[in-house]
């Protein structure tokens, strides 16, 4: 029975969708990572506890589940879409279902809630520096969450795309520097585009001098958008060497995911709107479509 219940729980807390399990009373039993990404409340804040007012939308979206639309709700294909507040005061919407918990006598026991980010998502507000251990992942965490995140859009899941970022100076600093000047001024960098992530994006290393975002921003124009913002905040990004001050650009290539294409070309698109940005002079972004056209950023 342990190893059961460590499977039920490593799956909830892997799972890219929000999950929160409320018993009969309707306190809050479970309330998984991708939950707390999404809305500012950490587990131990909710469970036992009845959903916070904050979240009051949701809460009764919940408690009349025999109701397909609720509130200012709007009924969705894969769920219903409620308008609720982050824990921070922004608001937040986002398509939620139900599923009613029985027992093998068929009694109701609780309610499951899962929910992920609508595509009218309003802006959070940016993260903290404690939070930079969980959106900065290897390269290798990122593979695994890139194939999860793409198998999961095969199969009608949410849309995705993904930013390949280049630090401009990073090769010319390496040379004049050494390696522990690179380093550092990649973590300068990195805990500057962190503060432009949404709560559900990920982000990671990727190569030696290079990052990879994955966004579920649900349009090219969107991500584009989006890639212009953290370039903005790589730039404001204070790097000092031995009381020298680097300025420091990026070069972006923005690649939207595109259900006909594998993720090897997802990602080969996206390089090579990154190199094509590097080629226009640096401090670009460019959308991954056929012209490769350079947006100066």
């Amino acid at each position: 029975m342990s190893d059961r219940t460590e499977l039920l729980e490593a799956t909830l807390d892997n799972l890219p969708e929000g999950v929160a399990l409320l018993g009969e009373e309707g306190l809050v039993v479970v309330w998984n990572p991708a939950a707390e990404a999404m809305t500012g409340y950490p587990a131990v804040e909710l469970v036992g506890r009845p959903l916070p007012e904050a979240l009051e939308s949701l809460q009764h979206f919940v408690s009349e589940p025999g109701k397909e639309l609720l509130g200012e709700g709007t009924r969705m294909g894969r769920g219903s879409l409620v308008k609720t507040r982050h824990k921070l005061g922004h608001n937040l919407s986002v398509i939620a279902r139900i599923l009613i918990l029985r027992n093998g006598m068929g009694t109701r026991i609780g309610t499951a809630l899962l929910f992920h980010p609508a595509d009218n998502m309003d802006a959070l507000p940016h993260g903290k520096d404690s939070d930079n251990q969980s959106v900065q992942a290897s390269q290798t965490d990122m593979e695994e969450r890139l194939m999860g995140v793409f198998e999961d859009f095969q199969h009608g899941g949410m849309a995705f795309g993904v930013l390949w970022i280049t630090v401009d100076q990073s090769h010319g600093l390496r040379k004049t520097h050494g390696a522990g000047a690179c380093d550092a001024m990649l973590e300068k960098i990195a805990r500057a585009l962190v503060h432009g992530l949404r709560p559900a994006e990920e982000m990671g290393r990727w190569g030696e001098d290079e990052f990879l975002v994955i966004s579920h921003e649900r349009t090219p124009e969107a991500l584009a958008a989006h890639a212009q913002a953290l370039a903005g905040l790589a730039r404001t990004a204070d790097f000092r060497w031995w009381g020298d001050r680097i300025s420091l650009t990026v070069s972006i290539g923005a690649a939207q995911a595109d259900p006909a294409e594998s993720l090897a070309q997802l990602l080969g698109r996206a390089q090579a709107a990154m190199l094509s940005s590097i080629h226009a002079g640096g401090n670009h972004i460019t959308p991954a479509t056929g012209r490769h056209e350079c947006l100066p950023s």
